[in-house]
């Protein structure tokens, strides 16, 4: 059970929420929208509850979100999400203040998405082997899919084994760079989710300066970071890749020709920083399935 889902919903919706993620072990989201019933978002369909949510029901949910005081976590919602206990993720959306091209807060939030944590362990196990030489040392990967694939989680899964090692392979020293606590998911600087026991994480902290600071004080021997692609990253990863620290990251796309056009992908790409370019993607049937190419852009699984 979700408990800690339960708890930040509005008591008048509590029994409903309840019965819902008891029969729905499969839910990713629930939307939340002033005026509209609560909308679970599942694999195969959405299930809206009956009753509509109430600007009251609203405003009782942000008093238990922020622990009754609102003020303490306006730099998270400014930004426009907050990690709970348990990983869960809450995005929001409302006013928003803008001064000099900058957010200065959000007000009037109106709308909600909770995604619902789930780690997936093992379904990165069938890719590992090749991630790594005939001499057990990781090869700098680069982890490519379109959104709601599931890329994210299949990093995760990749940290985790890297980090503990799987019988055939020595356990790792990573550092993951979690810009938008989406890979550990910290609450109060503490994973949520199980990034391996010899992971550390800089939670909320830009990729490029992550990437830089974990080189200086971590001695990383794998860099994991989500989302790759500015030309600032690019400038990071040259430096990892320099120190001797392996790469492990990811990136939107679908096809080679299209990651080569992204700013910061055009170098990496060109001088072949990467030694393997692992495609994933899902069939109709919610199956994921990966391609993988070598750095010649060979195609070999």
């Amino acid at each position: 059970m979700k408990q800690e889902i339960l708890h930040i919903m509005p008591i008048g919706l509590r029994a409903s929420v309840e019965k819902m993620l008891l029969e729905r072990t499969d839910a990713e989201e629930i939307r939340v929208r002033i005026g509209q019933p609560l909308e679970f978002r599942c694999k195969d369909k959405s299930i809206w509850l009956s009753q509509a949510v109430t600007l009251s029901d609203m405003e009782e949910m942000l008093t238990f979100i922020s622990r009754y005081s609102i003020y303490a976590y306006e730099e998270e919602i400014r930004q426009g999400f907050l990690t709970i206990e348990g990983g869960n993720r809450i995005g929001f959306a409302g006013q928003v203040r803008m001064e000099n091209g900058q957010i200065l807060h959000m007000t009037h939030i109106r709308f909600m998405n909770i995604r619902i944590a789930g780690e997936h362990k093992g379904c990165a196990k069938t890719l590992m082997p090749w991630l790594f030489d005939e001499m057990g040392e990781f090869l700098n990967t680069l982890l490519i899919s379109r959104p709601g694939v599931g890329k994210t989680t299949f990093l995760r899964d990749c940290i985790r084994i890297i980090s503990n090692g799987d019988g055939a392979r020595a356990g790792k020293k990573v550092c993951v760079i979690d810009e938008r606590s989406e890979i550990a998911a910290c609450h109060l600087g503490i994973p949520q989710n199980d990034v391996g026991k010899r992971t550390d994480v800089l939670d909320g902290c830009l990729k490029e300066e992550g990437m830089r600071l974990s080189l200086r004080g971590m001695s990383p021997e794998v860099i994991a970071v989500d989302e790759l692609g500015g030309k600032k990253e690019a400038k990071a990863v040259g430096q990892i890749l320099l120190s001797g620290c392996k790469i492990l990251g990811t990136v939107h796309g679908e096809e080679m020709g299209q990651i080569v056009k992204l700013a910061g992908m055009k170098r990496m790409c060109r001088e072949k920083w990467f030694q393997r370019y692992v495609f994933l993607n899902k069939r109709e049937n919610g199956e994921r399935y990966f391609v993988i190419y070598d750095q010649e852009y060979n195609r070999i699984c």
